[in-house]
């Protein structure tokens, strides 16, 4: 299912249908400030059980995307001064590695003790997830075959997934350059991975 949503006015009766493969155990595709991503609900264990194989490889790290900083706090451990780091990048193109809360089950978790945080500056993306209730379990879409590593004309990207995820919201085109990595699990930040987003 293709959807169009624009970003400033995002369509209700579009964003329910939306809503509603999340709500269902789907996976779709959108836009973020960064580059399109996959997504699904973080209790849709098929769903990113899906996602990570149509990513190409074992997500080592749980990334999830939040439509705030105290939704975040739900998930992971924020202490004051991470919590300042957030409020100082957000929304924004990172991706912030905290330690996970027991709010996670173990089953999305993995063995995993951290997750990344992401809290986006894209309307589109903010009202999926405060529709949907939770953070999406995401990770980025990316084209093996291109020159481009991240794909970001959302027809090529519908002709490539069309068959392999249940919806893809389409916007405008996204952008090339992924998030900013930064690990806040020790003391000061640690940028991992410089992408679009320049640390505050």
């Amino acid at each position: 299912m293709l959807v169009r949503l624009y970003d400033k006015n995002p369509n209700p009766r579009e964003l329910a249908k939306v809503t509603d493969v999340l709500n269902k155990g789907g996976i779709i595709i959108y836009p973020t400030d960064s580059v399109y991503a996959f997504g699904c609900k973080l209790t849709a264990i098929a769903g990113i059980e899906r996602i990570t194989k149509l990513a190409g490889k074992d997500e080592s790290m749980l990334t999830i995307i939040c439509s705030s900083i105290s939704q975040a706090a739900e998930y992971a451990r924020i202490d004051n001064a991470q919590f300042k780091v957030l409020k100082r990048n957000t929304p924004g193109p990172f991706t912030f590695i905290l330690n996970a809360s027991s709010s996670i089950s173990d089953r999305v978790l993995a063995k995993r003790k951290t997750v990344g945080i992401r809290i986006p500056d894209s309307t589109i993306a903010q009202a999926i997830i405060e529709d949907v209730g939770m953070p999406l379990f995401t990770t980025s879409v990316k084209d093996p075959d291109s020159i481009v590593e991240y794909t970001t004309d959302p027809d090529l990207i519908w002709e490539r997934y069309s068959h392999k995820v249940d919806a893809l919201v389409s916007a405008d085109y996204g952008q090339d350059i992924p998030t900013t990595i930064v690990d806040l699990t020790d003391g000061e930040p640690e940028i991992v991975r410089q992408g679009i987003g320049e640390l505050r």
